[in-house]
């Protein structure tokens, strides 16, 4: 027993190190995507070319979620852990060489035929640009510009899932900053010397993924990892690792459509409603990246090593420690979003072509997309969970009603919100997909202590109530739809943000909630993890 105890607080601890790692570098890269927003904003605005750029920026970027992040890492960690654990590091390399050979080859057909097919896509995704002169058009170029982007950031992923499960998470997690720093000297630089300066954008993309590429090499050379070609497709674990793709990609399409469709409905609005939804999304995404992401990412090689040694206990403990150290971030965190969207906005983005007027409708789309972060939180620890338990056909099922909750819903509320309904119809969406996955992922193993965590819940919320006081206090100070001293507002913003969080912390300790420990050891986690095996 007191073994047993010793290997989960070891895997907590584990866990832990490896999302502040993870936090840490997701982190320096959220800073540079703000930098990149900050600098886009305020160069291009809120308008035609922005909406035409993030229209066609979604597509790439959503075959990018289909190809990386989301299918193949969960697909292949699994099964590359399982190889590694019993066949040994000569045949798990094997294994890598093949998948990198194969997935080179399919890369190289989708770029190909997503360019060429280029004017189609556009089209369907940014139907309602059509009324205005030149703006399909644009965005066609833009496109295509951009496709190969999804030949190299998903190598990216192959490497990144590598490297995780040999207990690198830095240079992966740190590889994103290349791409925002690609995109914003090219808008600094490119830019002005450009006919059409907005293509600059789609230079600094197609850059940012080459070297994140490049970036990716030499550490996997370092560990004993080579690159040569390797065509033995039939490889029982390669077999595995496209089998349980397949319908990963399906599950993540059916999630992308999501945003996809959001895009589509919003160009039917007024102009610059796909613009007020990015730029929402995108500070929505913010603790999103920085903790969710990571605390997934994280748990995903500890749970695969779990269920590949049938440690079935293990695997629920992992699961409940991950539940509640994200309702502890996420909770918190979207209270705050809620109560700073205007005056983020106002800060970092409110110069040159951003208005006041982008500024309040950004702020809007954020207040709506805000309280679904604690269920997308959920969502991206308990897929993972069936992907470690090689069920990829939950999540896809799931998936589909959850398409179609945000659709039906988008199409009712946009009608008397505008781009904010299509904000809350993808949160509406969110509690949905999180709650059944939850559901089915606590019946599937069986004593989940569901009554810890709603209990932990309610202990948060004094620390919640005190947190929102304070915040709204401070932030009372000045007016954040006026132009006024930037470092005066920032110290501001830092006030209310600080004081906060630290007014939160205090709550959560007062009323003995035990997982802040742990948290603040993800927070102040070291960069350089144990090596497990």
């Amino acid at each position: 027993m007191v073994d047993a105890v010793s290997v989960a607080n070891d895997e907590k601890k584990h866990i832990s190190r490896a999302t502040g790692v993870l936090t840490l570098a997701t982190m320096a890269s959220r800073v540079a995507g703000l930098a990149r927003d900050m600098v886009v904003a305020a160069i291009f605005g809120a308008g035609m070319v922005t909406d035409a750029f993030f229209v066609a920026f979604t597509i790439p970027n959503l075959l990018r979620r289909f190809f990386a992040e989301g299918s193949l890492t969960a697909a292949f960690v699994p099964t590359f852990t399982d190889v590694l654990h019993h066949e040994g590091t000569d045949e798990a390399r094997r294994v890598v060489r093949i998948c990198w050979t194969l997935l080179l080859l399919v890369l190289a057909c989708v770029t190909i035929l997503g360019i060429l097919s280029s004017p189609w896509l556009v089209k369907l995704i940014g139907y309602g640009f059509s009324g205005t002169a030149g703006k399909l058009a644009l965005t066609d170029l833009l496109n295509r510009l951009m496709f190969p982007y999804i030949f190299f950031v998903s190598l990216v992923a192959l490497f990144a899932g590598v490297l995780n499960v040999s207990g690198h998470f830095l240079l992966p997690a740190l590889s994103p900053v290349l791409l925002n720093l690609a995109m914003i000297g090219s808008a600094l630089v490119l830019a002005p010397r450009l006919d059409q300066p907005v293509t600059a954008l789609a230079y600094g993309v197609l850059l940012g993924g080459i070297l994140q590429f490049a970036m990716q090499i030499p550490v996997l050379y370092r560990h004993g990892y080579d690159l040569r070609p390797d065509f033995n497709f039939r490889h029982s674990a390669v077999v595995r690792v496209v089998k349980l793709m397949l319908p990963g990609i399906l599950g993540v399409a059916i999630y992308q459509i999501n945003v996809v469709v959001t895009r589509l409905m919003a160009s039917f609005l007024e102009e610059g409603s796909v613009s007020w939804l990015y730029y929402g999304q995108r500070m929505f995404e913010f603790p999103q990246g920085v903790f969710v992401v990571s605390l997934a990412q994280a748990i995903l090689p500890t749970m695969s090593r779990q269920a590949a040694s049938d440690d079935l206990d293990g695997f629920r403990e992992s699961l409940h420690f991950a539940l509640i150290l994200i309702m502890l971030v996420t909770i918190p965190a979207a209270v705050g979003l809620v109560l700073c969207n205007q005056a983020v906005y106002s800060l970092f983005f409110m110069r040159g072509s951003f208005s006041a007027f982008d500024v309040s409708q950004s702020a809007i789309a954020l207040a709506w997309y805000a309280p679904g972060l604690l269920f997308v939180g959920l969502s991206r620890v308990a897929v993972p969970c069936f992907y470690a338990m090689k069920d990829t056909r939950t999540p896809v099922i799931i998936s589909f009603w959850t398409l179609l909750v945000n659709v039906v819903s988008g199409l009712l509320l946009m009608q008397f919100m505008g781009h904010a309904g299509l904000a809350l119809a993808l949160t509406i969406a969110s509690v949905f997909n999180a709650l059944i996955l939850v559901v089915l992922l606590a019946k599937r193993l069986g004593k989940l202590d569901v009554t810890g965590i709603f209990n932990t819940t309610l202990r948060t919320i004094p620390g919640l109530c005190s947190m929102a006081i304070v915040v709204s206090l401070i932030l009372g100070q000045a007016d954040w739809l006026t132009t006024g001293p930037f470092m005066m507002r920032l110290v501001v913003l830092c006030a209310a943000v600080l004081s906060g969080s630290l007014v939160y912390v205090i709550g959560l300790w007062v009323f003995g909630v035990r997982e802040i420990k742990q948290v603040w050891s993800m927070i102040t986690g070291r960069l350089l993890l144990p090596r497990k095996g």
